[in-house]
C-alpha cells in the first residue's frame, strides 16, 4: 500500500532540512554487516543527505561508505575512557569498560557520546532493551530529564487529524507504567519532538479512560497529577488532560466533552498512560486505520540514538537515519 501523502510530505521535508544544514550529519549504525544496513547506508551515502559510518568489518557492497572494525581500530580505548568516567560510580572497572567499548553497540553509542558520529541507529538484530542500555551507558540523559521514553510519528490520510494528518504517539515502546512524573516527562520530551520533528507548535493531551472528572479512578488522579507537574515546569506548554482520545482528535466531540478546552479536538501530540494502551492503539491504527508508523524514536537522551524493530526493512532505516539526523536539532 502506497504511503499517505502525509508520510511522504513528511519525508520530503526532512530531507530538505538535513541538506540545508551546515555539514552532513554522521549516523553511525552498529549492525554493519546487516544486509539492510548496508542498503540504507549505501543509497544514503548516494543520495548525499547524511554520513553513514558503519560498524564491524568493512561489507562487500558498501564501497564509498566509511566504516569501522572496533576489532583493530585504536578509537577503543579512547570510548572505554568514556565510558569508565560515566559508569565507575556504578562500579564498572577499567577492563570491563573496555570490553563494553569493543562491542560494536557500545562503540557506536560511545562513538555519539564522544562526538565522533553525531546520531546513531541500531537495533536491526538486536533487542529495544539491549538498544536502549547501551543508549543510556554511553550517551546518558540531560540533567533535566531521568526518564527515556519514545515517540511515533503517525501519518493518516485524514488530513484534519493532528497537523495535516500528522500525529505523535507516546510512549509506544519504553516505559511500561509510568509514574505521574514520568508521564510529565513524556509529555515535554514529546512536545519538544512534535516541535522538531513535525515542526508545528505541540498541542499535547494526556489521554485517559476519563475526560475532566467523568470517571473517578487512581489511574485518572495519576493523569491529572502529571498535568499538575507539567504546568509547574513548562508553564507554556500547550496541553490539556484528562482527556478521552475521541475528545482529543474530534472537535465537536471535544466541544462536547471538555468545553473551554484548547487542545481538545486540536491535539497533535498524543501522551498515553502506559504502554499497553499506547502499544495497543498504534498497531490498532496501523492495522486498521491504514495509518503509516514511523518510529519509534527514542527522546530524552543527550544525543540521538533511535532503535529499529527487528522486522525492519531497508527503507525503515533510511528514513529513520533521516529523523535522527533532523533529531541532532533538539535541544532538552
Amino acid at each position: 500500500m502506497a504511503l499517505p501523502e502525509s508520510a511522504v510530505t513528511f519525508l520530503s521535508r526532512h530531507i530538505e532540512r538535513i541538506q540545508r544544514l551546515a555539514g552532513k550529519k554522521r549516523i553511525v549504525f552498529p549492525e554493519g554487516n546487516d544486509p539492510r544496513v548496508i542498503a540504507a547506508a549505501v543509497r544514503l551515502e548516494r543520495d548525499g543527505v547524511v554520513k553513514p559510518i558503519l560498524i564491524g568489518p568493512k561489507p562487500a557492497g558498501a564501497s564509498g561508505v566509511a566504516s569501522i572494525d572496533p576489532a583493530d581500530s585504536p578509537l577503543v580505548r579512547k570510548y572505554a575512557s568514556v565510558l569508565y568516567e560515566k559508569r565507575r560510580a556504578k562500579g564498572v572497572t577499567e577492563s570491563e569498560a573496555a570490553e563494553f567499548a569493543r562491542k560494536p553497540l557500545y562503540f557506536a553509542a560511545l562513538m555519539v557520546a564522544a562526538g565522533d558520529a553525531d546520531g546513531g541507529v541500531g537495533g536491526a538484530a538486536t533487542s529495544t532493551a539491549d538498544t536502549v542500555r547501551a543508549a543510556l551507558h554511553s550517551i546518558g540523559m540531560p540533567p533535566r530529564f531521568r526518564t527515556v521514553s519514545s515517540m511515533s510519528i503517525l501519518a493518516s490520510r485524514e488530513s484534519c487529524l493532528g497537523h495535516h494528518g500528522l500525529l505523535a504517539f507516546a510512549d509506544c515502546a519504553i516505559v511500561i507504567d509510568p509514574s505521574a512524573v514520568q508521564l510529565a516527562e513524556i509529555a515535554i520530551a514529546s512536545a519538544e519532538s512534535t516541535r522538531v520533528l513535525i515542526g508545528v507548535e505541540p498541542a499535547v493531551a494526556l489521554l485517559s479512560f476519563s475526560t475532566k472528572g467523568s470517571a473517578k479512578h487512581k489511574q485518572v488522579d495519576k493523569i491529572v497529577e502529571a498535568l499538575r507537574i507539567v504546568k509547574a515546569r513548562a508553564p507554556d506548554l500547550h496541553i490539556d488532560g484528562e482527556l478521552q482520545a475521541d475528545a482529543a482528535l474530534a472537535e465537536a466531540v471535544g466541544r462536547a466533552k471538555a468545553p473551554g478546552s484548547t487542545v481538545a479536538g486540536h491535539a497533535n501530540t498524543l501522551v498515553f498512560p502506559d504502554l499497553n494502551s499506547a502499544n495497543i492503539g498504534c498497531k490498532i491504527a496501523e492495522r486498521i486505520g491504514g495509518v503509516a508508523v514511523m518510529g519509534p524514536f527514542l527522546q530524552g537522551l543527550e544525543k540521538p540514538f533511535n532503535d529499529l524493530s527487528r522486522g525492519c526493512s531497508a527503507d525503515d532505516i533510511y528514513n529513520t537515519a533521516l529523523v535522527t539526523a533532523v533529531q541532532t536539532q533538539t535541544c532538552y
